[in-house]
């Protein structure tokens, strides 16, 4: 019987995100050690669907092509190693010291990276945001939200998710980190920003990055669309568009993680509204308010 992948003794195991493949990240020396864990019989279909943004084998693929590794804006750093076993894929890279850019900063490295040429690779990831909603739909909907003080807000805007959704379809589409959160976003050299976790990269309505980026920066929403209209090279899309890419992209993700958020904690006693408070669903809440003019916009 094959052994099972293990950490070697010494590893330090680092915070990694939600993804279902994921099977753990450490820092051994100066080297990123990520582990990938292959789908196995019963795991959702999605994960082996190459287009989808929670296709298991996409960071491998990234590391491989070495797409992202000159890329004008953000780069990532060259794979050291890639291990495939019958269990999954072990992916080397070097440690990078952390010097985090300023929000503004990561918004124009955002706007160059969306005029960058990728290849026609068959695992981009696409029409990420409408995967997500349509996880969501299987859930049921917004139904937490539809107790709150915002349940007819939710509720005009979940109603109108095709109509967005086709908007976005309808903008240019251009390559999109996928996960653009602060914590991924670890250095720069003035020029570009290097950036982790490329496991939802692909290509998406202009400005979505953006929109999805502004949820946990310290930036507010128009400052960030200046300073990526800014930066973003000539005739690729015009500001409305970004906008409108941005807007959507928060919007509808910053009421899905309320929803989340809000559901986990119903599922205990007492009632809904004592929970606001809950440090689970407080900063969901807060993210959400913060958005309001973005969500008015909408209406």
């Amino acid at each position: 019987m094959r052994a099972m992948w293990q950490p070697e003794p010494g590893w330090q195991q680092l915070p990694s995100g939600p993804g279902s493949s994921t099977g753990g990240v450490w820092l051994a020396g100066d080297r990123i050690v990520k582990r990938l864990n292959a789908p196995l019989p019963g795991d959702p279909a999605e994960l082996s669907v190459p287009a989808h943004f929670a296709y298991w084998r996409r960071p491998v693929e990234v590391a491989l092509s070495g797409a992202v590794e000159d890329t004008p804006g953000l780069r990532a750093t060259p794979a050291l190693g890639v291990d495939e076993d019958t269990d999954g894929v072990t992916l080397w890279s070097a440690h990078v010291v952390e010097a985090p850019p300023s929000g503004l900063f990561i918004a124009r490295s955002m706007a160059r990276f969306a005029g960058a040429e990728l290849a026609s690779y068959p695992w981009l990831a696409r029409r990420q945001l409408a995967d997500r909603i349509r996880r969501v739909e299987h859930r049921g909907g917004w139904r937490v939200l539809a107790r709150t003080t915002v349940a007819d807000v939710a509720d005009r805007l979940w109603s109108q998710r095709a109509h967005h959704l086709r908007l976005l379809d309808a903008l240019p589409q251009v390559p999109q980190h996928g996960d653009p959160t602060p914590q991924n976003f670890i250095a720069h050299d003035g020029v570009s920003v290097i950036a982790l976790d490329w496991a939802t990269l692909g290509l998406g309505p202009v400005g979505a990055d953006l929109g999805y980026y502004a949820l946990s920066a310290r930036e507010d929403f128009e400052h960030l669309v200046d300073a990526y209209v800014a930066a973003l090279p000539g005739g690729l899309a015009s500001r409305a568009d970004v906008e409108l890419g941005a807007r959507v992209s928060a919007v509808y993700t910053v009421l899905s993680r309320a929803e989340w958020a809000l559901a986990q904690a119903a599922e205990g006693e007492g009632a809904l509204a004592a929970k606001f408070r809950h440090p689970s669903v407080a900063p969901h809440l807060r993210a959400m308010q913060r958005q309001f003019p973005q969500i008015e916009a909408l209406l």
